[in-house]
């Protein structure tokens, strides 16, 4: 699904926000009530690397100030691996609003603790550690009671959330002052603000590797969430659209859950090929050369025809805002009269049985035309979609990692030296190599040989 050139509509979005008392930086206040959302340096002066968003299609490498421990719930934690995702590509391509200049990004990361604020009661200095993408505070209605860590009410004071949504959800690490704007993990140390719900502990088992964890920090919970917003049961005929790596693992947790058979759709061959080698029970659907359906639809149909439904069970759509197909989208996202397509939205509506379920975990931020709601109500098809909760279900994963039941680490093609950020988002941007999933290390970390080494 090729990527849109940005259009005017985030541009129109961070205009608006001007217009109704708010700014692109958003909080005019230091604290969110619970985090020190400005994070103190470290008093050595010392610097460190991190990688930079710099304009759309453009991030660097800059000596940036080394975090120190701001609140007493804090910790400092030294990078050892971190991941670029694909929700990093809406940055870099310039989709997402409230993004400032030099803002340090990324929110896949883990490491180990350097130091520790005076409150934190669960880690200490030297712990191994995943860096959850989203920073909550525990104690609120939505975290403690109902375990949706990503609606977290108390970390992130965006009003600018509250005006265009009608709520604020968590904070996110690397992300926009949409989402509090706090530093991100591809650097070479990264301050965990609340630290004892916002971390998870890697046991000391020497197989536990990098590559098999880190995706805990935000993708492998997001292809879980998936199956759950989607209930993929056992013998559920599954159709997945978005053969990147949040799509690849939903395919992965899809099987682990029992479905009887997995349909990839996408219309990048390279991609389409890693997910039958991945599991070459997967199915695949290229829909790049079809000009009788937006997505791929018709194509999933033909393929279930011999289902009892004649359809797929339920769909998972793993795309998001800006990969626009169609000629109509693409002008209109051009012309800023929407932010996000909503075609693959659209493809899985049509392909769903009746009856029906759609999870829908790709990343949206505004408004889409042309939303087939009348096909997804005369079919009685029930649509779920949502950020993960990465707390609540990273547990539950490590534990189905250590007992060999998914393996997350397959979908990784790249890793790359930190110093190598500009190249390795040109490369996952672009699709080339074969680039499924990029990792970065430090430039002190030693480099995978399960991975590919650019």
């Amino acid at each position: 699904m090729a990527n849109l050139v940005p259009g005017r509509a985030v541009d129109a979005v961070d205009t608006a926000m001007k217009k109704m008392g708010m700014t692109s930086t958003d909080s005019k206040d230091a604290s969110s009530g619970c985090v020190t959302l400005h994070t103190k340096t470290d008093p050595s002066g010392a610097q460190m690397k991190a990688v930079h968003f710099d304009g759309t299609r453009s991030v660097c490498v800059c000596d940036t100030p080394k975090p120190a421990v701001t609140d007493e719930h804090d910790a400092i934690v030294k990078i050892t691996s971190a991941a670029i995702c694909g929700t990093d590509l809406h940055i870099y391509l310039g989709h997402i609003p409230g993004m400032k200049g030099h803002q340090v990004i990324g929110h896949e990361g883990m490491g180990i603790i350097e130091s520790v604020g005076s409150k934190v009661t669960k880690f200490k200095p030297g712990d191994r550690v995943v860096i959850s993408c989203q920073i909550a505070c525990g104690e609120c209605y939505w975290c403690k009671e109902q375990k949706n860590f990503s609606l977290c009410d108390r970390v992130n004071p965006s009003t600018s959330q509250d005006k265009m949504m009608g709520g604020h959800t968590a904070g996110i690490i690397g992300f926009s002052e949409l989402n509090a704007g706090l530093q991100g993990a591809q650097a070479e140390f990264v301050r965990v603000p609340i630290a004892d719900v916002n971390l998870l502990q890697v046991p000391n088992d020497s197989n536990l590797t990098d590559e098999k964890v880190l995706l805990l920090s935000d993708i492998l919970c997001t292809a879980w969430f998936g199956t759950e917003l989607a209930n993929v049961s056992q013998g559920d005929v599954v159709a997945i659209w978005g053969a990147g790596p949040v799509g690849q693992l939903a395919a992965e947790c899809s099987f682990a859950r029992g479905a009887k058979r997995v349909i990839m759709v996408d219309n990048v061959k390279d991609r389409l090929e890693f997910a039958r080698r991945m599991n070459p029970k997967t199915e695949i659907v290229d829909f790049s050369q079809d000009s009788t359906s937006s997505a791929g639809e018709k194509q999933v149909l033909e393929l279930c025809k011999n289902e009892v439904a004649r359809a797929p069970d339920c769909c998972i759509e793993a795309v998001g805002m800006h990969y626009a197909h169609s000629f109509i989208h693409r002008v209109e996202m051009m012309a800023g009269l929407e932010t996000d397509t909503p075609e693959a939205l659209n493809a899985s509506i049509f392909a769903c049985k009746k009856g029906g379920r759609i999870g829908s975990i790709g990343a949206y931020v505004g408004f889409a035309n042309h939303f087939n709601i009348g096909t997804m109500m005369m079919k009685n098809i029930t649509l779920a979609s949502g950020q993960v909760p990465v707390q609540k279900y990273w547990n539950q994963l490590l534990d189905m990692i250590r007992r060999g039941q998914i393996h997350p680490e397959k979908i990784i093609t790249h890793r790359m030296k930190l110093d190598q950020a500009p190249q390795a988002y040109k490369m996952f941007n672009d699709k080339e190599d074969g680039c499924i999933k990029v990792l970065l290390t430090p430039n002190a970390a030693p480099v995978s040989e399960t991975a590919k080494s650019t």
